[in-house]
């Protein structure tokens, strides 16, 4: 297949949108809507919200747990066969968990399988729209990414009409049959080559691991040879390495470490904010309102900032708009426990719901800057393998603050640090790369970087090295009086 010199930027990369979009609603969009069975599952199985909660966090975490592996598939097998493989798993997982008949079975079927089927499909697919995508990276993102919330707002009261005309196992067998879908945008998912991803092919490996004078002495050799035996193992160990060397990376480290402390601010929010705004003397609707208004506007958010960033003015400026996203969000979980009506909290949820759809977004975004589009798949799965630990983590801390305080505003005050951590580190990072790189243009600018040749036969000598002004004169002297020679 011939290679593209960069990304088309439209054409089929319109359905590798839309594919991703549908993967956003069955994976994301699903998740979310698991928490409408909790009543469900407690009155049948008489057990306690704490137990309870835990289908949700293993989900949750087992999607994001397992997104390396989903990468790893995508990039030795095929996108296509990772996404296909994850909707199957998926499917099976729900359709076992309509017949659950304890908390522990939905724990592994509804919990681990329904979470790897997940984690298969979503940084792969992800990462597909930024291999088609250059110019309008932010807005494909955008576009793709807002399933979450379009799919969150839609199956919401499908699914809550389910339970109550098929009861939860009903609902939960019709669910299994259309996640079934993720096996159809798996085949959307038509693979591209790129010139830049000739850095990590085996066609690559092949031209520079072993000279060439190797290669051919190689092809004499008898196919029992060992050293034929050895070579696909060196070359798969040697190209399993170079798809996570961007780990090494100073930048990749700096956005990881960061994103873990993003990671751990904004999952608390989503399960809190009902009932801090009940504690409060909201109403049960109008507390649900505010989900819903959250939900909204966290579409909002992805189609208009990613819009906003591919513009030329803000395009090089993308680093700068995550982290104020980020810290955007921080300064309202800080400000939220002093908002004790609905009125004050109406605002608060369109705010916190534009700017978290805003940064998810840029996640993928900042990744591909950091990384490149041929390490993409790789780094989107770390990405969001980090993501776990503070999804599982985070919920419990903040439940346990709850019941030592006695209110929410401990758990919403470490919320809104981290998340105002997490940005200013990523801005502190950024002044000292940019501080160095001035530090080492003034002494590139203050210093005359000459170059000195000379021949002694037919071989020609060059050596470089710093020369002041004086040293310079004293050499165009000596340049002179040896040629009147």
């Amino acid at each position: 297949r011939a290679r593209r010199a960069g990304p088309p930027d439209g054409g089929w990369g319109w359905m590798i949108v839309a594919g991703c979009f549908l993967v956003t609603i069955c994976t994301r969009a699903v998740t979310r809507c698991i928490s409408i069975f909790f009543v469900e599952f407690q009155a049948y199985f008489g057990q306690d919200y704490a137990r309870t909660a835990w289908i949700h966090s293993i989900v949750d975490c087992a999607t994001m747990l397992c997104a390396p592996l989903g990468s790893l598939i995508s990039n030795h097998v095929s996108c296509q066969v990772g996404i296909m493989l994850g909707g199957l798993l998926a499917s099976t997982g729900l359709i076992l968990s309509s017949f659950a008949a304890s908390l522990e079975h939905l724990y592994l079927s509804l919990g681990v399988l329904t979470g790897l089927g997940f984690a298969l499909c979503y940084s792969p697919a992800i990462a597909m729209v930024g291999k088609y995508f250059n110019k309008r990276k932010a807005l494909a993102y955008g576009i793709a990414m807002s399933g979450s919330g379009i799919g969150t707002f839609i199956l919401a009261p499908v699914v809550q009409l389910l339970i109550e005309q098929f009861s939860w196992r009903g609902a939960l067998l019709i669910l299994g049959g259309f996640v079934l879908n993720l096996c159809v945008c798996g085949a959307l998912m038509r693979p591209i080559s790129l010139k830049e991803d000739c850095k990590t092919s085996p066609e690559f490996l092949k031209r520079n691991y072993v000279p060439e004078t190797e290669k051919q002495d190689l092809k004499r050799m008898s196919i029992c040879s060992p050293l034929i035996k050895l070579w696909p193992r060196e070359c798969s160990c040697y190209c399993s390495w170079k798809e996570y060397d961007f780990l090494l990376m100073p930048g990749f480290m700096v956005l990881a470490v960061s994103i873990l402390f993003m990671a751990y601010g904004c999952s608390p929010l989503f399960v809190y904010l009902v009932p801090y705004a009940l504690s409060v003397g909201v109403s049960n609707h109008q507390a649900a309102f505010l989900m819903s208004i959250l939900g909204v506007i966290d579409i909002i958010g992805n189609i208009t900032f990613g819009w906003l960033t591919d513009r030329r003015c803000l395009k090089k400026h993308r680093y700068f708009c995550y982290l104020f996203a980020v810290g955007m969000d921080g300064l309202c979980c800080l400000f939220l426990p002093v908002l004790q009506s609905f009125p004050l909290l109406v605002p608060f949820s369109f705010t916190f719901g534009y700017f978290d759809g805003a940064y998810v977004t840029l996640i993928p975004v900042m990744t591909a800057d950091v990384v490149g589009t041929s390490l993409l798949s790789s780094a989107l799965g770390v990405v969001y393998f980090l993501h776990a630990i503070p999804y599982l983590v985070s919920p419990p801390v903040a439940g346990w603050l709850v019941d030592t305080t006695g209110s929410y505003t401990a758990s919403f005050l470490l919320c809104g640090f981290s998340m105002i951590f997490s940005s200013a580190l990523l801005c502190f990072a950024r002044l000292a790369k940019k501080i160095k790189r001035t530090h080492l243009r003034s002494l590139t600018g203050n210093t005359a970087l000459k170059q000195h040749i000379w021949t002694n036969g037919a071989i020609a000598y060059s050596v470089t090295a710093e020369l002041d002004q004086r040293d310079v004169e004293f050499l165009a002297v000596d340049t002179n009086s040896f040629s009147n020679r």
